[in-house]
């Protein structure tokens, strides 16, 4: 159930999100000598991509997003039962859900890179059209770079991902102590 709430919220924020997404990633990848304002670049892009522009990559973003919470919820509630197993710590102990969110960030990474690095050539592809879609991207990154460029930049993604998932979980589980709702 986790695993499925979690990719559902995942989708349906990527719906509302990837316009946002997408004018991060122009910004990033603006090479120009002086910076462009947001505002100019939103004009810009809109001018040249219509409305249909700021939905590239929509189908990267939500697999990605899907993957991203269903892996965190699921791994989590997995790792809380693991580790209570194993150490003998109660599942609302503060260490139990330090570890468990850090496990799950951990299978976040490793689940979520091959979505990350899809989604970034997508919207990256400009006007050029290098891709058909999401399995024509994913099959030419592939043949390119290999299989294992999917996982590029593995220990930094890792190292936002644990930080943001074991803060979030032991928020969460802060509150539902605090107001005394089921944890977790």
């Amino acid at each position: 159930m986790k695993f499925l709430a979690g990719a559902i919220t995942g989708g349906v924020g990527s719906l509302f999100g990837n316009p946002f997404d997408v004018l991060k990633t122009m910004a990033q990848t603006n090479s120009a000598v002086k910076s462009e304002s947001l505002s100019n670049t939103l004009s810009t892009f809109y001018q040249t991509n219509g409305l249909g522009g700021f939905y590239r990559g929509i189908s990267a973003n939500i697999m990605r997003a899907c993957v991203l919470n269903a892996t965190k919820m699921g791994v989590y509630d997995i790792a809380k039962g693991f580790v209570t197993e194993n150490t003998g710590w109660k599942r609302k102990d503060i260490k139990t859900t330090f570890c468990s969110a850090m496990i799950s960030g951990l299978a976040m990474t490793c689940t979520v890179s091959p979505f990350d690095r899809i989604r970034t050539a997508l919207m990256n592809q400009g006007d050029q059209k290098l891709y058909k879609g999401f399995l024509d991207c994913g099959t030419q990154l592939v043949k390119k770079d290999g299989p294992l460029s999917f996982w590029r930049g593995f220990i930094p993604m890792w190292a936002r991902f644990a930080p943001t998932a074991t803060i979030q979980l032991v928020t969460i589980e802060f509150l539902y102590d605090t107001f005394g709702l089921k944890s977790i």
